[in-house]
């Protein structure tokens, strides 16, 4: 080994060689430069100022947490660094700097050793200066490399020999490495955008992985294979912010080493300590997460158990909102840089716009979907409509007599006006199918038909009913509810009954019809009426009002336009025409539809008087069908008298009755009296299966308890 000049013998003409030598080899790897090439070389020049059996450089980050070998020149029993290379300037793996004797050097200071065996400083070594020792390496010069007033490094020249070097030894080294200081970095900053800008320039396959669907789960493994050529990693992941913010939603995972703790579809945001700082917007950069994670909270112990030690987590950004987080993680310390945060960033970027297609087309979907569904909505509608123009159309009401055509044509010319009907006539003539006729006719078809019946409710219930209430209007009021006049919104609103109303409804329901505005049962606020009004009585209301139980103002307002059905007793044969349709329609519900009508069946409808009217025929066509064993129905089947004659005159045009015999009329009245308490009485008191066993709605049963006295 020969001996080194020492800095006064240095002369000027020296430096101005190696700057020189340096400058030249530099210019030759202008393109590729090889750092460990560039060393060899630098060495021979090197060499006949310090000699040296070993030399390397070393670059610290900016934190001074850890570092890396940038070359390292010395013959292959030597070489102690084959792992921590920086490989196309960009690390592969880091030393912790605070694990080293040396780490003073990266805050500047020199250091000189005579012998590494003996120097106090390196009495407890880690495994790789232990095998500096080992390999025989004695002294040893170690000095800080700065560029622009910062320490970005080391310059490190050793001995076998002991003693090796002295303080002017030191000296000319500092001198060194101040010299190429600024070369080092040049070169690195150089390679390293160069190096960034491929690694960028790589991440346009991402384009060709994500487009392979538009679900990013199906193709994030393709995704993972695409990035890990310019971003290594062990697993990755990509978990969306839910919508309250707080909570976290995973959309796909990949881990190259299977089995470790499954991470949860859903978590909250706060189980991560980086969590919130994620959402606000910062990249989380975890050089080792044993050390910087916090074990007490579920998400970090999550990651330390799986065998994490580098994390890097980057925002997703749906246009100002932060959505998620991407990350990646590797089950060595120190693994992640700066450079690595830019290119997760950018790939994250990318992320987003697959997710943000993946739920245009969701959305697309869905919209697709609401709007196939809304069609065949729309569709059935129209033809519900279209069954109820045709069930409940003027044209589908039975019968040819005059008086019938008659009520018909005025109905039909009322129907499109938003005149308010009032129907008249006896119980049982078909006002609510009329009244349903003129609502299906009328500019408000699309909207509801509402009935209710006013004789079926006591006085408190039916103010309910007809207005809403509350809650805690009243006992049992545990809720809102809408009336009747709120569910007929749009449409008509049917009246049944009107005439059984109490005087303190009737004043309600007349500001209904004044101010066509009205207040729930219990309310304050003030609601709108947008109904079409039909009324219907079998009672004469202008007799109710002479006798002062029916108001005359609300009897004006009801009888803007009055129809008065008449009795079945007046439409001659329509009679029979009905008894034909009943018998068919029940008929071929109970499965009897070969059944037909006897002479003496014919005769006896003809001349009942039929004071139930429609509904009477219609029950007792039905008792005839339960009773029958088939062919004809006879008259003994339908339970009336054919010996029994009405008056033969014609049906006079007044609403005057045609006296029947008392006889008959008792017999029925008594014989549907001693029915409904039958039914009553099976049903233990229950007026709703009363009515179901009578084949009654439930309002029709109250009427005919009314009827007979039974309704106390």
């Amino acid at each position: 080994m020969c001996h080194a000049a020492t800095p006064e013998d240095l002369p000027g003409a020296a430096l101005a060689d190696l700057l020189a030598s340096l400058v030249a080899i530099g210019r030759s790897m202008q393109e590729e430069f090889d750092p460990q090439r560039f060393l060899d070389q630098f060495s021979e020049q090197l060499q006949r100022l310090i000699p040296h059996d070993r030399l390397v450089i070393d670059l610290v980050d900016e934190e001074r947490r850890t570092f890396t070998v940038f070359a390292e020149h010395a013959c292959r029993a030597l070489r102690l660094h084959q792992d921590f290379y920086t490989v196309a300037f960009e690390p592969r793996a880091r030393y912790l700097a605070s694990e080293w004797v040396m780490r003073p050097v990266f805050f500047g200071e020199a250091m000189r050793v005579d012998d590494f065996s003996t120097d106090p400083r390196f009495a407890v070594l880690n495994p790789h200066e232990r095998k500096l020792v080992e390999t025989g390496i004695r002294s040893g010069l170690l000095v800080p490399m700065e560029s622009g007033g910062h320490v970005i490094g080391a310059l490190v020249a050793t001995s076998l020999a002991a003693h090796a070097y002295d303080e002017q030894h030191l000296a000319v080294l500092r001198q060194v490495a101040t010299l190429i200081g600024p070369f080092v970095q040049g070169v690195v900053l150089l390679q390293r955008e160069r190096h960034r800008r491929r690694r960028l320039k790589a991440l346009d396959g991402l384009t060709r992985a994500l487009g392979a669907s538009l679900n990013v789960r199906d193709v994030f493994a393709r995704l993972a294979d695409a990035v890990r050529p310019v971003l290594d990693f062990e697993f990755m992941g990509v978990a969306l912010l839910a919508a309250s913010g707080r909570d976290v939603e995973m959309l796909a995972e990949i881990d190259d080493v299977p089995g470790g703790p499954p991470t949860p579809p859903r978590f909250p945001l706060e189980d991560f300590s980086f969590g919130f700082r994620v959402g606000a917007g910062e990249i989380a950069l975890i050089h080792d997460a044993r050390g910087e994670l916090d074990a007490t909270r579920p998400g970090d112990r999550l990651i330390v158990e799986g065998g994490g030690r580098s994390c890097l987590i980057v925002p997703m950004r749906f246009g100002e909102r932060i959505g998620g987080g991407l990350y990646f993680g590797k089950r060595q310390p120190n693994w992640f840089d700066r450079l690595d945060a830019e290119v997760a960033a950018a790939v994250a970027s990318q992320v987003v716009l697959a997710v943000q297609h993946q739920r245009l087309a969701e959305e697309q979907r869905r919209l697709v979907s609401v709007e196939t569904h809304a069609k065949r909505l729309e569709q059935r509608l129209a033809s519900l409509r279209d069954e109820l123009g045709e069930r409940y159309g003027f044209d589908r009401i039975v019968g040819r007599s005059p008086a019938l055509r008659e009520v018909l044509e005025r109905a039909a010319k009322v129907a499109p006006t938003e005149a308010t009907v009032l129907l008249t006539g006896e119980s049982g003539t078909g006002k609510e199918l009329v009244a349903r006729a003129v609502h299906h006719a009328s500019q408000r078809a699309d909207g509801p038909f509402v009935a209710i019946n006013c004789a079926a409710l006591a006085d408190t219930l039916l103010e309910s009913e007809l207005f809403g209430h509350e809650r805690g209007a009243f006992t049992g009021a545990d809720r809102q509810k809408p009336g009747r006049f709120e569910l007929a919104a749009g449409g008509t609103l049917f009246l049944d009954e009107i005439g059984e109303l109490s005087a303190a409804v009737q004043a309600k329901l007349l500001r209904v019809l004044q101010e066509r505005e009205f207040q729930r049962v219990g309310g304050t606020v003030t609601l709108k009426s947008d109904v079409r009004l039909i009324a219907a009585t079998n009672r004469n209301l202008g007799r109710e009002v002479q006798a002062g139980r029916f108001r005359d103002d609300l009897y004006y307002r009801l009888n803007v336009f009055a129809i008065r059905l008449p009795p079945l007793r007046e439409r001659g044969e329509d009679v029979l025409l009905l008894a034909d349709f009943f018998v068919h329609s029940l008929g071929a519900r109970m499965g009897k539809a070969d059944l037909g009508l006897s002479r003496d069946a014919r005769e006896a409808l003809l001349n009942h008087a039929w004071p139930g009217n429609i509904r009477e025929l219609q029950n007792a066509v039905e008792r005839a069908l339960i009773v029958s064993d088939g062919g004809l129905l006879t008259a003994a089947h339908l339970g009336i008298d054919s010996g029994t004659a009405r008056v033969s005159a014609p049906p006079l045009p007044t609403a005057v009755a045609v006296p029947v015999a008392a006889k008959d009329a008792d017999s029925l009245r008594g014989m549907e009296k001693r029915m409904v308490l039958e039914a009553v009485r099976k049903a233990g008191g229950n007026k709703s299966r009363a009515a179901a066993l009578l084949g009654l709605t439930r309002s029709q049963l109250y009427t005919r308890l009314k009827r007979h006295g039974l309704d106390r």
